[in-house]
């Protein structure tokens, strides 16, 4: 720890004298340590849960693809009002203590698990069972019929082939969409499966935005450490990926999966502590609004209670619909045709995005000043164009990751197979060595007059977003003979999104905190994670188009699954770039309306 006196006027009193952390107030160290404790337990819980989904419950590809990406937007869209009841009601803190209580409850359902599933072969309205055969680095999925194990080979064209039938109980070469593969699921594991997952997104809800506010009140308008200060924090989250990342996975492997949970679960119950048991720290941040009646409290929270079941039947609706998702995805009409059959939560989401960035500004333009308004309108700009960073970002814990379990090599020098949702590891790595460099690089640039502009960093980490697909998509060219693409183009992937991500995220928070009015600071928090949501959502559709025929959590064809990722890979990456350069040509039209905030 590194203390120094306090500049005059450089920051808020606190309650330790006039010592820094780091050349920041002390409680940023608090919040610091609380969030890298929360982040440990939910990045280790994204390591898992596409392939948990994938290889416990034999969820294919398109419910992979929509529950985790329904999942994962609800995580992003509840800040929007968990935003707005901390500000109105609850205050910051108490909200992040609730939340906190929560997700540990939802990671320790996870942990609890249930029955696995048991995959399932069905042909002419029967249904065979299947069997999975590992062999060292060979895995084979059989058919059980009357006649014998029929070992399941995919073809190119989509047709299958089962080795060893004769055409008594079941022929030698199937037509594609003459068969399909499915599970026996245990309906009271899958109901404790979205229970658990509820918890975590209305608990994330009230905890991830209200921390980030906290650490915002820390620093006066106009203080230039603002920056800094919040790229210090995203080094505690990041530091919270790494260990959860580098644990769990392995756990889930040598143990089971309940170890690799368990261990998040705790990660989370550590964060409660530390915000409820605070000394004092926190003492003055994150208070309440006065003169809030009880029975508002009241209701509340019994709001909070309701959303759970709320969040459970919005799961369960995207998991009875993803086939007709999955087949709309791949029809002609392409994009246009998934959007038309959407889910009750795709329709949600959308029209929540849509009112919100146009509702906010308009809002802006009636209650504020017209600087107000140019900046609200600016802070809006810059949301819509993090929707493309995010969404192709997140698919670290969806398609990346099942891109890694299937179709990369993932051994390292010694013989050390990563397990697949493992290699997520990466980034926050990344992270941890370049936040710092990030952090000093701004603060040197800023005395100088020369840092970019937000909108500029937000064009670069568009471009380098887009560029690390680019690059995998260049690795492919290089393919093994089991067409599995090498380990170091996928962390040339995550090196290139990790420089991207610290251009554009601790940015955006600072931004929001800089260019938002002061009584809906909260709320334009949750719009900036309403954003994410959006690119969340947004994701599970690429991950849709990117799913590959797959029974008892193995594809059945390891070259069209290759084919498959490398092409979507393309298209995302190049499309980023475009919109990367495009905001690059408007960033000073966004610069002047923001009206001098750094």
């Amino acid at each position: 720890m590194s203390e120094v006196q306090v500049a005059p006027d450089a920051a808020k009193p606190n309650h330790y004298g006039e010592k820094l952390w780091f050349g920041h107030p002390p409680q940023l160290a608090w919040l610091f340590s609380t969030e890298l404790w929360e982040r440990f337990g939910y990045y280790g819980m994204r390591a898992l849960l596409a392939i948990y989904l994938a290889g416990w419950f034999f969820f294919d590809d398109a419910t992979v693809g929509g529950l985790y990406g329904a999942f994962a937007s609800l995580v992003y869209l509840t800040p929007l009002f968990g935003g707005m009841i901390a500000d109105r009601v609850l205050g910051s803190k108490f909200s992040v203590k609730i939340g906190a209580i929560l997700m540990a409850l939802g990671y320790t359902g996870l942990a609890l698990g249930g029955q696995q599933a048991k995959p399932t072969f069905e042909y002419q309205n029967q249904t065979y069972a299947v069997q999975v055969i590992e062999s060292g680095k060979d895995r084979q999925q059989q058919v059980i019929a009357p006649g014998g194990a029929y070992t399941i080979r995919g073809n190119e064209d989509g047709s299958l082939t089962l080795e060893g039938a004769t055409g008594a109980d079941l022929p030698a070469s199937l037509p594609k969409g003459s068969y399909k593969f499915g599970a026996e699921r245990d309906p009271v594991s899958v109901a404790l499966l979205l229970l658990s997952l509820s918890l975590v997104i209305v608990g994330n809800g009230l905890f991830k935005p209200n921390i980030s506010t906290m650490v915002g009140s820390l620093y006066t308008q106009g203080d230039r450490r603002r920056d800094s200060g919040f790229t210090i924090f995203y080094l505690g989250i990041n530091l919270g990926s790494v260990f959860s990342q580098a644990i769990a996975p392995v756990l889930a492997v040598a143990l089971g999966w309940w170890a690799g949970f368990g261990l998040v679960a705790v990660g989370m119950t550590i964060s409660w502590l530390m915000m409820h048991f605070d000394g004092g720290r926190l003492t003055g941040y994150g208070e309440p609004p006065e003169g809030i009646a009880h029975k508002t409290k009241l209701l509340i929270y019994v709001a909070i209670l309701v959303a759970i079941p709320v969040a459970w039947l919005l799961l369960d609706n995207t998991v009875l619909t993803a086939a007709a998702a999955q087949a709309a995805a791949k029809a002609g009409d392409g994009v246009f045709g998934y959007l038309a059959s959407l889910p009750i939560l795709g329709k949600a989401m959308i029209f929540a995005f849509v009112i919100s960035i146009i509702g906010i500004p308009l809002w802006a333009l009636r209650a504020g000043s017209r600087d107000q308004f140019e900046k609200m309108l600016a802070a809006i700009i810059l949301v819509v164009f993090s929707v493309v960073f995010w969404t192709l970002f997140e698919l670290a814990g969806s398609a990346l990751t099942l891109f890694a379990e299937r179709s990369t090599d993932r051994h390292l020098i010694g013989g050390y197979e990563m397990p697949g949702g493992q290699v997520q590891i990466f980034n926050p790595i990344f992270i941890v060595m370049l936040a710092p460099v990030f952090a000093a690089l701004w603060l040197k640039l800023g005395a100088k007059g020369r840092e970019p502009s937000i909108p500029v960093k937000f064009a670069i980490g568009l471009i380098l977003v887009g560029a690390g697909y680019l690059v995998v998509v260049l690795g492919s060219q290089f393919a093994d003979s089991q067409f599995r693409v090498a380990l170091i183009w996928v962390a040339l992937l995550y090196l290139l999104h990790s420089v991207g991500e610290l251009c554009l995220s601790p940015v955006g928070l600072s931004m929001i905190t800089k260019l938002s009015m002061a009584k809906v600071v909260g709320l334009m928090m949750g719009t900036w994670f309403l954003g994410i949501s959006m690119a969340q959502y947004v994701g599970g559709i690429i991950t849709q188009f990117a799913s590959v025929e797959t029974v008892g959590g193995a594809v059945t064809n390891p070259k069209v699954a290759l084919e498959t990722y490398v092409g979507v890979f393309q298209t995302i990456g190049s499309t980023a770039v475009i919109f990367g350069v495009l905001l690059l040509l408007v960033s000073p039209l966004i610069k002047r309306i923001m009206h001098g905030v750094q």
